[in-house]
């Protein structure tokens, strides 16, 4: 899951991106609050409790198709949170008497249209990508290894949708097997040594953290080829073999350099660092 924050009319709405699902998750409460047109959160999310058990009674589709993911709140922490897609936010706006409520029914649509356009172009997703990690000051030479190694992994998730392996849970297995074998530890293990919860964790990966995780995912995807892997035993296999050959080439390099590859540094912490100094 990404977190990226996006604004309405100045006011803040959080949404999720499932990278899994390719879906856009928005926070109910935050749109909510923009068409109560509250100053207040808190009333916010009373005013949508009170809503929810009211559609809920009547049996509307719009609450049951709402699920709960953790957002990053006020106090930097993150709770659970309803969310939903912009179709069903869609259904939602209605039962607001809101004179907002045309403005943000716009605003989904175009949030949904710039999707599509994405899906159809994925320049434009890429241009936005790096558009963004400039704006929080990340150096061309991450943004390009950054992307490179994104266009790697896209063409590995695409053999995988091609020979029998479904993308959500089966991608994500395939995915820390990888992980785990180029780099000792797995995904969850790597993300909490970062102090990273709903972060992507390729977004604070170091250069040469982004380097072996696009060897390791290019070696799976050029074994898997050569062998014609389908389903998730064979693919499994050229997984394991995949991330050993990067395991293999990152201990030489810290046999030379003296230094670990895995890092426990992340974005986050090194832009406050930033910050602090004189």
């Amino acid at each position: 899951m990404k977190i990226l924050p996006t604004d309405f009319d100045g006011q803040s709405i959080r949404r999720v991106y499932d990278e899994a699902t390719e879906t856009w998750w928005f926070s109910v409460v935050d749109v909510v609050q923009v068409l109560t047109q509250q100053a207040d959160y808190q009333t916010a999310r009373k005013y949508w409790n009170k809503l929810k058990e009211r559609l809920g009674k009547e049996g509307s589709e719009s609450v049951t198709n709402c699920h709960r993911l953790k957002l990053p709140a006020a106090d930097g922490k993150n709770y659970l949170t309803d969310v939903a897609t912009a179709e069903t936010l869609l259904r939602l706006v209605q039962s607001v008497p809101s004179p907002k409520a045309e403005p943000i029914k716009l605003w989904l649509a175009k949030v949904g249209y710039e999707r599509m356009q994405e899906m159809a172009d994925p320049a434009l997703s890429l241009n936005r990508a790096r558009q963004t990690w400039q704006q929080h000051g990340r150096s061309d030479k991450w943004i390009q290894q950054r992307m490179t190694g994104q266009e790697t992994r896209n063409k590995l998730t695409d053999y995988w949708s091609e020979h029998d392996i479904k993308a959500g849970q089966e991608f994500a297995i395939l995915t820390n097997i990888i992980h785990t074998e180029w780099s000792g530890v797995s995904v969850k293990e790597h993300k909490a040594a970062k102090g990273l919860s709903s972060h992507n964790l390729r977004d604070h990966m170091t250069e040469a953290e982004l380097i072996f995780t696009a060897l390791a995912e290019l070696s799976t995807r050029q074994i898997a080829e050569a062998t014609d892997a389908t389903g998730m035993a064979d693919n499994t296999a050229a997984a394991q073999a995949g991330g050993g050959i990067a395991k293999q080439a990152r201990k030489q390099l810290e046999g030379k350099t003296g230094k670990p590859v895995v890092s426990g540094q992340n974005y986050l912490a090194a832009a406050a660092a930033k910050k602090l100094k004189p």
